[in-house]
């Protein structure tokens, strides 16, 4: 959608509202990504240490094996959920240079369609890492209740 310099002046009120709810998305956004990280490493700890208990203690070896390979997968998975990936941001220099001259009306519907399309790459990768958070937390579930079941049948 292209507008005369004119109609950007015109809209510079609904412009700048519709730039701060993006940025105030964005905001949002990474908030989010970093609490599933956070969930994600209390999942692979919990994990860590359920494994270590099952390995110090008699169990039945079936299931505890795979008690194993599930807490193995809460560790992997939960691994996918916290690695360094790229986040895309919004870069200032090439902003800077591209509107320092241009009307406020102009930096607006550039920020936000930035903003926008910045955000639709990273719910992406968020999308991403909830699925591999959700995998490691059902293979947590699961493996605490094949450890349970393994060190009862044992005793």
């Amino acid at each position: 959608m292209t507008m005369t310099p004119a109609e950007l002046e015109a809209q510079k009120d609904t412009l700048e509202l519709l730039n701060n709810e993006v940025a105030s998305r964005l905001t949002r956004q990474s908030d989010s990504l970093a609490k599933i990280d956070t969930k994600a490493v209390f999942l692979i700890g919990f994990a860590a240490t359920a494994a270590q208990f099952l390995a110090t203690h008699k169990h039945h070896d079936v299931l505890a094996y795979c008690a194993f390979a599930a807490y193995a997968v809460t560790l992997l998975t939960g691994v996918q959920t916290i690695r360094v990936a790229e986040h895309k941001d919004l870069e200032p220099r090439p902003m800077l240079a591209d509107h320092v001259r241009s009307p406020k009306s102009q930096v607006l519907t550039a920020l936000a369609a930035t903003r926008a399309s910045i955000y639709e790459k990273n719910k992406r990768r968020h999308e991403l890492k909830a699925r591999y958070w959700a995998v490691s937390l059902w293979s947590l579930v699961a493996g605490l209740a094949l450890s349970t079941v393994a060190l009862l049948l044992h005793t």
